[in-house]
């Protein structure tokens, strides 16, 4: 049960880090989505391993192989299965693990809901999980296609290092033009330096990625417990490493009064429309129509290269340093994630109201 995503879209993920592959099962998706599998392996390889200097130099080709669910190039309204094979795992990165927990990672956690668990990358906690994710993703990008709907997320802050502005003040097509996924390239230039500086340290440093979703009609979203907001949120903190969401101004808003704050409503031609979106598009839990913006807080990647006080399995203290590939910053591998995770998430509820 949680392991699914979704109301009507529905995303149902498998694998592990060092298991044979990473996958899902897509449900709900409309017939008669021409799937552009170009697309899909670019918004995949986004979030590929070994893309640049700034993330882990695990190695993997990341091809999806799809089982079902499409024919001729089409979608057939079927389940879409799919998987993606690990080739690069170096298992035994991990053999010193076995009985040590590592600090800020799930393994105690989990060893204490199941009374097992795979200390091999991670295993299930992995992020290399999120690859089916980016999958599922680039499917529901294209089946937004078709209601115009646009959905583009970039690093906005590392560390201390942030972009001022908002996203209306940045060409948002820069973003893939350097490793950090920042459309602005001098703070990129010294996010990218921040972020080489700490990994020299051996250390790792975290920050925000930012998302606009551009198109979405007015109506999207339940008054009360399937708010629109609220479904991003469950959405975007389901992701590894994810820490805070806030959208519109977020936790700004409560430096304002009403009268400073409040969305005034005007007409653009006969359209409705608000002078300011403080809001984020989205008021009462439904899209009002306007832009829907957020952001997404990140930690720090818990594995570092330094000497951390720990404990083994039965108790007994110990200092670990770790081994093995690691990001020294999510955030590059992140943008698609969070760009993933929304466009399944506005397809789901785009859905759910085609059906009332």
């Amino acid at each position: 049960m949680y392991n699914t995503f979704g109301n009507v879209f529905r995303f149902t993920s498998f694998g592990e880090s060092h298991g044979k592959g990473v996958g899902g099962i897509i449900d709900g998706c409309p017939p008669g989505v021409s799937i552009d599998m170009e697309y899909v392996r670019r918004e995949l390889g986004r979030r590929r391993p070994g893309q640049s200097a700034l993330t882990t130099p695990r190695s993997e080709s990341d091809e999806v192989e799809f089982l079902s669910g499409i024919y001729e190039g089409r979608t057939t309204g079927t389940p879409i299965g799919f998987i993606i094979r690990n080739e690069g795992q170096r298992s035994h990165d991990y053999d010193e693990l076995r009985a040590v927990y590592r600090p800020s990672h799930a393994d105690y956690a989990y060893r204490q809901k199941y009374g097992i668990r795979d200390p091999r990358g991670g295993g299930r906690s992995s992020a290399r999980e999120t690859a089916g994710r980016c999958v599922a993703g680039a499917i529901a990008k294209i089946a937004l296609g078709g209601s115009r709907i646009t959905v583009r997320a970039y690093t906005s802050q590392v560390g201390s290092i942030r972009l001022e502005g908002s996203y209306k003040d940045f060409d948002l097509g820069l973003t893939e033009t350097n490793p950090v996924r920042c459309p602005h390239a001098a703070t990129a230039s010294e996010m990218e330096a921040l972020i080489r500086d700490v990994q020299s340290q051996g250390d790792t440093i975290g920050g925000v990625v930012s998302c606009v979703i551009q198109g979405a009609p007015a109506g999207l979203g339940e008054p009360v417990f399937g708010k629109l907001h609220a479904a991003l949120a469950h959405a975007m903190l389901s992701i590894n490493a994810a820490k805070g969401f806030e959208y519109g101004d977020g936790f700004d808003a409560a430096h304002y009064r009403g009268s400073e704050h409040n969305d005034a409503f005007f007409s653009d031609n006969g359209i409705i429309r608000t002078r300011t979106n403080y809001s984020g598009g989205i008021q009462g839990g439904i899209s009002n129509g306007e832009d829907i913006y957020f952001r997404v807080a990140f930690k720090a990647v818990a594995t570092i290269r330094r000497a951390q006080e720990t404990v083994t399995e039965t108790g007994e203290e110990t200092l670990l340093t770790a081994h093995g590939r690691h990001d020294p910053c999510v955030l590059p591998r992140a943008v698609p994630i969070v760009e993933s995770m929304a466009a399944m998430t506005l397809l789901d509820y785009l859905l759910m109201q085609k059906a009332k």
